[in-house]
Protein backbone atom coordinates (compact mmCIF):
# COMPACT_ATOMS: atom_id res chain seq x y z
CA UNK A 1 0.00 0.00 0.00
CA UNK A 2 1.17 3.52 -0.82
CA UNK A 3 0.00 6.41 1.37
CA UNK A 4 0.59 9.91 0.00
CA UNK A 5 0.45 12.87 2.37
CA UNK A 6 0.85 16.41 1.06
CA UNK A 7 0.57 19.85 2.58
CA UNK A 8 2.33 23.12 3.35
CA UNK A 9 5.02 23.70 5.98
CA UNK A 10 4.06 23.23 9.66
CA UNK A 11 0.68 21.73 8.77
CA UNK A 12 1.39 18.61 10.81
CA UNK A 13 1.79 16.28 7.82
CA UNK A 14 5.25 15.06 8.85
CA UNK A 15 4.17 14.13 12.35
CA UNK A 16 1.12 12.36 10.98
CA UNK A 17 3.10 10.52 8.30
CA UNK A 18 5.67 9.20 10.78
CA UNK A 19 2.98 8.02 13.20
CA UNK A 20 1.05 6.26 10.46
CA UNK A 21 4.21 4.53 9.24
CA UNK A 22 4.97 3.26 12.75
CA UNK A 23 1.36 2.21 13.34
CA UNK A 24 1.06 0.15 10.16
CA UNK A 25 4.68 -0.97 9.95
CA UNK A 26 5.22 0.88 6.68
CA UNK A 27 8.42 2.49 5.44
CA UNK A 28 8.50 6.28 5.69
CA UNK A 29 10.06 8.87 3.40
CA UNK A 30 10.10 12.57 4.17
CA UNK A 31 10.51 13.76 0.59
CA UNK A 32 11.07 17.30 1.81
CA UNK A 33 14.39 16.07 3.19
CA UNK A 34 15.50 15.32 -0.35
CA UNK A 35 15.01 18.93 -1.34
CA UNK A 36 16.47 20.14 1.95
CA UNK A 37 19.56 18.04 1.27
CA UNK A 38 19.92 19.56 -2.19
CA UNK A 39 19.45 23.08 -0.82
CA UNK A 40 21.92 22.38 1.95
CA UNK A 41 24.52 21.05 -0.48
CA UNK A 42 24.20 24.19 -2.60
CA UNK A 43 24.54 26.46 0.44
CA UNK A 44 27.55 24.51 1.71
CA UNK A 45 29.24 25.00 -1.65
CA UNK A 46 28.56 28.73 -1.49
CA UNK A 47 26.11 28.60 -4.39
CA UNK A 48 22.71 30.14 -5.06
CA UNK A 49 19.81 27.68 -4.53
CA UNK A 50 17.87 29.49 -7.26
CA UNK A 51 20.59 28.80 -9.83
CA UNK A 52 19.31 25.95 -11.99
CA UNK A 53 22.63 24.48 -13.07
CA UNK A 54 24.10 24.48 -9.56
CA UNK A 55 20.98 22.96 -8.03
CA UNK A 56 20.75 20.23 -10.68
CA UNK A 57 24.35 19.16 -10.08
CA UNK A 58 23.63 18.93 -6.33
CA UNK A 59 20.49 16.88 -6.96
CA UNK A 60 22.18 14.39 -9.26
CA UNK A 61 25.08 13.87 -6.85
CA UNK A 62 22.93 13.70 -3.71
CA UNK A 63 24.23 11.48 -0.92
CA UNK A 64 21.24 9.67 0.69
CA UNK A 65 23.18 9.54 3.97
CA UNK A 66 22.68 13.29 4.22
CA UNK A 67 18.92 12.87 4.71
CA UNK A 68 19.35 12.23 8.44
CA UNK A 69 21.70 15.16 9.03
CA UNK A 70 20.32 17.47 11.73
CA UNK A 71 21.66 20.50 9.89
CA UNK A 72 18.87 20.10 7.34
CA UNK A 73 16.26 21.31 9.82
CA UNK A 74 17.24 25.00 9.92
CA UNK A 75 15.00 27.69 8.44
CA UNK A 76 17.72 28.80 6.00
CA UNK A 77 17.84 25.31 4.57
CA UNK A 78 14.04 25.20 4.39
CA UNK A 79 14.05 28.37 2.30
CA UNK A 80 16.78 26.94 0.06
CA UNK A 81 14.77 23.73 -0.32
CA UNK A 82 11.74 25.69 -1.52
CA UNK A 83 13.90 27.41 -4.14
CA UNK A 84 15.53 24.27 -5.52
CA UNK A 85 12.15 22.50 -5.52
CA UNK A 86 10.89 25.04 -8.07
CA UNK A 87 13.54 23.92 -10.57
CA UNK A 88 12.24 21.26 -13.03
CA UNK A 89 15.63 19.57 -13.45
CA UNK A 90 15.93 19.08 -9.68
CA UNK A 91 12.46 17.58 -9.44
CA UNK A 92 13.22 15.24 -12.34
CA UNK A 93 16.45 14.09 -10.70
CA UNK A 94 14.67 13.21 -7.46
CA UNK A 95 11.47 11.78 -8.92
CA UNK A 96 12.86 8.31 -9.64
CA UNK A 97 14.26 8.01 -6.12
CA UNK A 98 10.83 8.68 -4.63
CA UNK A 99 8.99 6.34 -6.97
CA UNK A 100 11.44 3.50 -6.36
CA UNK A 101 10.99 3.92 -2.62
CA UNK A 102 7.20 3.78 -2.94
CA UNK A 103 7.18 0.80 -5.30
CA UNK A 104 9.75 -1.23 -3.34
CA UNK A 105 9.85 -0.06 0.29
CA UNK A 106 13.08 -0.93 2.14
CA UNK A 107 13.45 -3.67 4.75
CA UNK A 108 10.59 -5.71 3.31
CA UNK A 109 7.89 -3.30 4.48
CA UNK A 110 4.44 -4.02 3.03
CA UNK A 111 3.68 -0.37 2.44
CA UNK A 112 5.14 3.10 2.24
CA UNK A 113 4.13 6.50 3.55
CA UNK A 114 5.54 9.48 1.68
CA UNK A 115 4.95 13.08 2.66
CA UNK A 116 5.75 16.19 0.70
CA UNK A 117 4.19 18.73 -1.64
CA UNK A 118 3.33 16.72 -4.76
CA UNK A 119 3.16 13.07 -3.74
CA UNK A 120 -0.51 12.54 -4.57
CA UNK A 121 -0.43 14.68 -7.71
CA UNK A 122 2.91 13.81 -9.36
CA UNK A 123 5.11 11.32 -7.52
CA UNK A 124 2.46 8.69 -6.75
CA UNK A 125 -0.76 9.68 -8.52
CA UNK A 126 -2.01 6.09 -8.15
CA UNK A 127 -1.41 5.96 -4.38
CA UNK A 128 -3.93 3.84 -2.48
CA UNK A 129 -4.63 6.64 0.01
CA UNK A 130 -4.11 10.36 -0.50
CA UNK A 131 -4.30 13.04 2.16
CA UNK A 132 -3.73 16.77 2.08
CA UNK A 133 -2.97 18.21 5.52
CA UNK A 134 -3.25 21.95 6.02
CA UNK A 135 -3.96 24.65 8.62
CA UNK A 136 -4.35 28.42 8.69
CA UNK A 137 -1.23 30.50 8.13
CA UNK A 138 -1.45 31.91 11.66
CA UNK A 139 -1.62 28.46 13.24
CA UNK A 140 1.24 27.16 11.12
CA UNK A 141 3.41 30.21 11.82
CA UNK A 142 2.90 29.80 15.58
CA UNK A 143 3.83 26.12 15.33
CA UNK A 144 7.01 26.85 13.40
CA UNK A 145 7.94 29.74 15.72
CA UNK A 146 7.54 27.45 18.75
CA UNK A 147 9.56 24.71 17.07
CA UNK A 148 12.43 27.06 16.23
CA UNK A 149 12.46 28.62 19.70
CA UNK A 150 12.58 25.16 21.28
CA UNK A 151 15.67 24.52 19.18
CA UNK A 152 17.26 27.56 20.79
CA UNK A 153 17.04 29.80 17.74
CA UNK A 154 16.50 33.52 18.25
CA UNK A 155 13.62 34.17 15.84
CA UNK A 156 10.84 36.74 15.58
CA UNK A 157 7.33 35.40 15.09
CA UNK A 158 6.37 38.02 12.49
CA UNK A 159 9.47 37.16 10.46
CA UNK A 160 8.70 33.44 10.67
CA UNK A 161 5.17 34.14 9.45
CA UNK A 162 6.39 36.24 6.52
CA UNK A 163 8.92 33.59 5.52
CA UNK A 164 6.09 31.05 5.53
CA UNK A 165 3.87 33.30 3.41
CA UNK A 166 6.70 33.68 0.91
CA UNK A 167 7.36 29.96 0.86
CA UNK A 168 3.67 29.12 0.40
CA UNK A 169 3.49 31.49 -2.56
CA UNK A 170 6.61 30.00 -4.10
CA UNK A 171 5.42 26.41 -3.60
CA UNK A 172 1.90 27.06 -4.91
CA UNK A 173 3.02 29.26 -7.80
CA UNK A 174 5.82 27.19 -9.30
CA UNK A 175 5.25 25.97 -12.85
CA UNK A 176 6.17 22.35 -12.11
CA UNK A 177 4.22 20.32 -9.54
CA UNK A 178 2.73 23.24 -7.60
CA UNK A 179 1.49 22.62 -4.07
CA UNK A 180 -2.17 21.58 -4.35
CA UNK A 181 -4.34 18.72 -3.13
CA UNK A 182 -4.98 15.87 -5.54
CA UNK A 183 -8.58 15.80 -6.75
CA UNK A 184 -9.17 12.53 -4.90
CA UNK A 185 -7.29 13.46 -1.72
CA UNK A 186 -8.92 13.64 1.67
CA UNK A 187 -8.28 17.15 3.04
CA UNK A 188 -7.53 17.58 6.75
CA UNK A 189 -7.59 21.10 8.20
CA UNK A 190 -5.70 20.75 11.48
CA UNK A 191 -6.23 24.35 12.63
CA UNK A 192 -8.72 23.27 15.31
CA UNK A 193 -7.71 19.62 15.71
CA UNK A 194 -5.05 18.17 17.95
CA UNK A 195 -2.59 15.54 16.81
CA UNK A 196 -4.55 12.66 18.36
CA UNK A 197 -7.77 13.62 16.58
CA UNK A 198 -6.02 13.86 13.23
CA UNK A 199 -4.22 10.56 13.78
CA UNK A 200 -7.43 8.72 14.65
CA UNK A 201 -9.16 10.00 11.52
CA UNK A 202 -6.17 9.12 9.35
CA UNK A 203 -5.89 5.58 10.75
CA UNK A 204 -9.53 4.95 9.94
CA UNK A 205 -9.07 6.33 6.44
CA UNK A 206 -5.96 4.25 5.72
CA UNK A 207 -7.60 1.14 7.14
CA UNK A 208 -10.84 1.17 5.16
CA UNK A 209 -10.82 4.24 2.91
CA UNK A 210 -13.45 6.18 4.84
CA UNK A 211 -13.81 8.33 7.93
CA UNK A 212 -16.99 6.99 9.43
Amino acid sequence: MIVAIDGPAASGKGTLARRLARHFGFAYLDTGSLYRAVGFAVLQAGGDPADEATAEVAARSLDPALLDDGRLRTDDVAQAASKVAAIPAVRAALLDFQRRFAAAPPDGAKGAVLDGRDIGTVVCPDADRKMFVTASIDVRAKRRFKELREKGLDVIESAVRQDMVNRDARDAGRSVAPLAPAEDALVFDTSDLDAEQVFALAVRYVTDGRLG
